[in-house]
């Protein structure tokens, strides 16, 4: 049956201590999707950090405006770099796990050509997750703007002591923080920084956020779950060193009096899942849920 994707875009990890490796997998993937009747076009930047010429090198933006699928190779991490790029276009991606967690890469790859089979055919479960946009506010200008897709992160320096943040949700004060610092995390963040700092996990369908603070002062400071129709604002009252984070990926420096500003954004990553992938699979497979655990 003929693939539905009719131009597939690959893309891999940047750096990583084995090209020959990293390389020798997105060829075998490419020959496989040729087999399957796509076109095949590597992400610019994979093509030229894996020395593969055999294919056109597209830029994001040529990737948006000709492919139809793009094939994620990698970890997490890779995912979300291309997937905040990629939400503007609205070319559906799909993860094939060469990293160790795998929370939106999900597809084993010594498993892809099985779960890509019948995806091709048009056979899969598609979801969108949301962006956040975030605004650093420094003396009324702009100085730094940023997506995330997993997380937005304030906290000290390693070297400093705490950070007093001042919290305002749709324009209201709700609190001033003395922490480490602060997590606004999405559903699909939820599972990252945010769980390590004692957050809940928010299913990827809730339209919501999760507020964590970060070893607060006040064992009183608990994480909270908001609408994410919300605008955040984050002032750093007080704090030497602190940094803005935007899914670990990229940093903002920051001063006291500057205000972060976190709200939706217009767009959505398109992830596509194997027909019967269930999230709740996924928990019980990355957080080790169930071991041990006999069933008669």
């Amino acid at each position: 049956m003929k693939s539905r994707f009719r131009h597939v875009a690959l893309i891999g990890k940047y750096q990583t201590s084995n090209t020959g490796q990293s390389r020798a997998v997105l060829e075998d993937i490419a020959n496989f999707l040729i087999a399957q009747g796509c076109e095949v076009a590597f992400e610019k930047d994979t093509a030229s950090s894996t020395g593969v010429t055999a294919y056109p090198a597209l830029t994001v933006a040529e990737i948006g405006a000709q492919c139809d699928l793009c094939l994620v190779v990698g970890g997490d991490g890779t995912m979300l770099g291309i997937g905040r790029q990629m939400a503007r276009y609205g070319v559906p991606l799909v993860g094939i796990n060469q990293g160790r967690l795998g929370f939106i890469t999900d597809i084993p790859l010594d498993k892809y050509q099985a779960a890509l089979t019948p995806m091709l055919r048009g056979e899969f479960e598609s979801e969108k997750r949301s962006l956040m946009q975030a605004r650093v506010m420094r003396d009324g200008d702009c100085v730094f703007d940023a997506l995330a897709l997993n997380d937005v992160v304030v906290n000290r320096s390693a070297t400093s002591g705490m950070v007093e943040l001042r919290v305002e949700v749709d324009g209201r004060f709700v609190a001033s923080q003395r922490a480490d610092g602060l997590i606004i995390a999405s559903p699909t963040g939820s599972t990252a920084y945010s769980l390590s700092a004692g957050g809940p996990l928010l299913h990827p369908s809730l339209p919501g956020w999760v507020m964590v603070p970060i070893a607060p002062h006040m064992l009183s400071n608990r994480p909270i779950v908001l609408a994410d129709t919300s605008e955040i604002v984050i002032e750093v009252v007080s704090g030497r060193d602190a940094s803005a984070n935007f899914d670990m990926q990229s940093l903002a420096s920051l001063l006291q009096g500057d205000r972060i500003i976190v709200k939706r954004a217009q767009y959505s990553a398109r992830f596509l899942h194997p027909k019967g992938w269930s999230y709740f699979d996924t928990l019980r497979v990355k957080l080790h849920w169930n071991e041990g655990v006999v069933h008669g």
